[in-house]
């Protein structure tokens, strides 16, 4: 074999061996995309498949399940009456309740028996005897909202009331606990039988409050004011009113008052609650009449206060279960009328009881038939339903956690209902609804999470949030896309090669700022700078682009030998200067521009004419912000999409007498459109998306306002605001989980409907 063939064959060997290695390559590149492209996806899918999951819950409901249930009257320690008799007035059992931790039941009876016993069980712990009875009978009874003081009317006019308690030691592990009775002050305040009372302390138990409807058809108003001296002692003093002359007819059904001892509500057989004002100890007055149920035949069998004791609760003899509470009106004398606003899912047969909740808007209504119902008033929602065997419930309670309900039915059997209520709140329409919150004056869209008391009602409309989130992204791009989109076709069509490949790089920097930079910047300078300058800011396009054209007429008249000196495309460098002498010329006519246009000061001008208030971190500031960080994306797509448009198409253009604009504008900007379009939406995803220049530039207020110098609140900044504080596993924490899935499927939408474009207008255009 010679040299020569030896040679060829080593090179053969050399040259397959080459091709074996890039196909390996290749291979392993393949795979290493695939796997990347697939792990990315996975990673997608995994984080859309946590958000739902953590959403899951508040669409599950209640959950509720009959812990325990037995016969009262099986306890010869607790009842020793017959329950055969059909006199409703024969039930000994008045009143209800339960500790914290849904161990130890309360009932109290007619004779003044108070019983402590096992909710397991049944099996009596602790009996006492009503403190200060004697020998007087219970006619009446009455419970407070927060399920430790009850009060209790006599045949001799007295309003007993007492407080439970109770006390928690551990003995090892163990939980121990002891349930005690505490005497209050008793009421003297009729000499006739009190058939209906209603009894409430005010928190520092300096001032108390009865009111009581008499068996001789006298309403009864008795208050109670204390004070303290500084060493001790002090004095009591007493007010007792006659209220039965402003009651226009009917029987007196329910009795109500509030825990600021403010008002008493009276329901009556006519349909009618009488609201009084009681604030005044020593002048109680009637404030306003309710036609309550709309039919005077309908009479009103419930009354019962919401959390915060604002807003009224009435259930009447149709079933009908409603909640009123103050709203702004001009025609009344005290500037505020009780409305009916938020009416719930009715019963079948008269409404007899209604208890609220101690933790949130939730609320227990039961009717004559042995019905319970558990309301929530902001959502207005019936979450669930519980059945008695026995006639009707006779006594009814809710756990002080919310966690549990007590009733007791016709035939003297308890039922101690488990309840798991974790996310009352959500429903569809208060997510994304209008929804009328109490102390509104209308229904609307509220975000706010949060409260100085603990009454408060949550307002989570997500409608404010992904309102703020499309206004910031469109005013980011109404300063992005003209800025960038022509600074693309400039860059492309009529700047010197050698000038574009610098230019072009220097605005993709700009890309890599990073965005807390931008929202500290905008925050902290910008904003208050543009607040001294809206007049200049408002009259600089104009100025701008006055001067531009008088520049580019002034260039026409420029001596052709000094035009050639420079390299084609650099001309555009002339409008600097130019520019700045229209800020500056702007900047120097603020002051009159001030005067002439905004009688010398813009923001009342905007307020008083406009109807708009000026915020310091508006829209404004988010438009120049976050339109600086989203231009290099949209140009960078742009140029790139104009460059590569055929050059055969410009030649074409040109060769048939088009000039280059009338080229750019009509052959170069259709065929690059699918390009364009794309920067349009990827940069519409990042201004959705933005988080740190939203959160630091606005004021982070959640209305729906169009208004430029009005801020907003994005839903990616909420997130970012309120994720920190948000109690794991909370209402809060799944409705941020929700703005999240939100957001994720804005920016699905976007995208889908971005590439179906993209896609038509491909086609469309590559045919060209």
């Amino acid at each position: 074999m010679t040299a020569q063939t030896r040679l060829k064959k080593k090179e053969g060997l050399q040259a397959s061996s080459g091709v074996r290695r890039r196909k390996l390559a290749d291979r392993i590149a393949t795979i290493v995309v695939t796997t990347g492209g697939v792990a990315v996806i996975l990673c997608i899918i995994a984080i859309l498949v946590f958000i739902g999951v953590e959403t899951v819950p508040l669409w599950q409901g209640v959950k509720s399940e009959l812990a325990s249930s037995f016969f009262l009257k099986e306890s010869p320690e607790c009842a020793s009456y017959s329950l055969d008799t059909p006199d409703a007035a024969e039930f000994p059992f008045l009143v209800s309740g339960m500790d914290e931790y849904r161990e130890i039941g309360f009932v109290a009876t007619k004779d003044g028996g108070l019983y402590f016993l096992s909710l397991e069980n049944g099996k009596v712990i602790k009996k006492e005897g009503l403190p200060g009875l004697g020998e007087a009978e219970i006619i009446s009874s009455y419970v407070s909202q927060n399920n430790s003081l009850y009060a209790f009317g006599t045949d001799d006019g007295r309003i007993i009331p007492l407080r439970t308690g109770y006390g928690v030691s551990f003995s090892g592990d163990d939980r121990v606990i002891t349930p005690r009775v505490t005497e209050d002050t008793i009421l003297e305040v009729a000499e006739s039988p009190l058939a209906r009372i209603a009894f409430e302390e005010n928190d520092d138990e300096t001032a108390s409050a009865g009111a009581a409807y008499t068996a001789g058809g006298e309403l009864i108003l008795k208050t109670v004011a204390r004070s303290r001296g500084l060493i001790g002692g002090g004095k009591t003093e007493e007010a007792s009113h006659d209220l039965t002359p402003t009651l226009d007819g009917g029987k007196v059904t329910a009795l109500e008052i509030d825990k600021p001892l403010r008002n008493l509500y009276v329901g009556t057989d006519n349909g009618m609650v009488y609201r009084y004002n009681i604030g005044n100890r020593q002048n109680p007055e009637l404030l306003e009449t309710l036609d309550a149920t709309g039919n005077r035949r309908i009479p009103v069998t419930a009354l019962g206060f919401l959390l915060g004791d604002r807003s009224l609760v009435v259930g009447d003899e149709a079933g009908d279960v409603s909640v009123w509470f103050e709203v702004s009106d001009p025609d009344s004398p005290g500037g505020k009328v009780l409305k009916k606003v938020h009416e719930l899912p009715p019963f079948a047969l008269p409404v007899e009881d209604i208890v609220p909740s101690s933790r949130d808007r939730s609320f227990i209504a039961s009717d004559s038939g042995g019905n319970i119902n558990l309301y929530h008033a902001t959502s207005e929602k019936r979450l669930t339903e519980l059945k008695t065997d026995g006639p009707g419930v006779k006594s009814l309670s809710f756990a002080p956690k919310g966690n549990g309900i007590l009733a007791v039915d016709g035939a003297g059997k308890l039922y101690d209902w488990n309840v798991s209520n974790p996310h009352p709140e959500t429903s569809m329409s208060t997510l994304f609804g209008k929804v009328w919150y109490e102390g509104y004056s209308k229904p609307e869209y509220v975000w706010q999470s949060t409260g100085g008391t603990d009454d408060f009602e949550p307002k989570l409309s997500l409608t404010p949030l992904a309102f703020g989130t499309l206004k910031g992204a469109l005013y980011a791009l109404m300063f992005a896309i003209p800025l960038s989109i022509f600074g693309a076709i400039c860059v492309s069509q009529f700047m010197h090669p050698a000038l574009r490949n610098t230019i072009k790089p220097v605005v993709e920097i700009m890309a890599a700022l990073p965005s807390v930079v931008l929202g500290f910047f905008a925050g902290l300078w910008l904003a208050p700078v543009i607040e001294k300058i809206i007049p200049a800011v408002i009259i600089l396009p104009v100025v701008l682009t006055l001067f531009t054209l008088a520049s580019v007429f002034g260039w026409q008249y420029v001596p052709r030998g000094i035009k050639g000196r420079f390299r084609e495309g650099s001309e555009l460098f002339f409008l600097i200067p130019v520019i700045l002498l229209g800020v500056l010329v702007s900047l120097g006519l603020n002051a009159a521009a001030e005067v002439a246009f905004f009688s010398g000061d813009y923001k009342s001008w905007f307020y008083d004419v406009l109807g708009m208030q000026y915020d310091q971190r508006n829209s404004l500031i988010v438009g120049f912000a976050m339109g600086f960080a989203v231009i290099p994306i949209i140009f960078t797509i742009s140029e790139d999409a104009l460059s590569s448009v055929p050059k055969h198409l410009t030649a074409g253009s040109l060769a048939l007498g088009a000039n280059r604009w009338q080229t750019a504008i009509r052959v170069v900007l259709p065929t690059a459109s699918p390009g364009i379009f794309s920067a349009v939406m990827i940069g519409l995803g990042r201004a959705i998306g933005e988080t740190m220049i939203v959160l630091m530039a606005t004021g982070n207020t959640p209305i729906m306002d169009w208004s430029i110098f009005n801020g907003f609140r994005a839903l990616s900044a909420n997130i970012a605001v309120e994720i920190p504080e948000a109690p794991h596993g909370g209402t809060l924490y799944r409705v941020l989980f929700l703005a999240a899935l939100l957001l994720f499927f804005f920016t699905f939408i976007i995208n889908t409907a971005a590439e179906i474009v993209r896609q038509r207008l491909r086609k469309k255009y590559g045919q060209l």
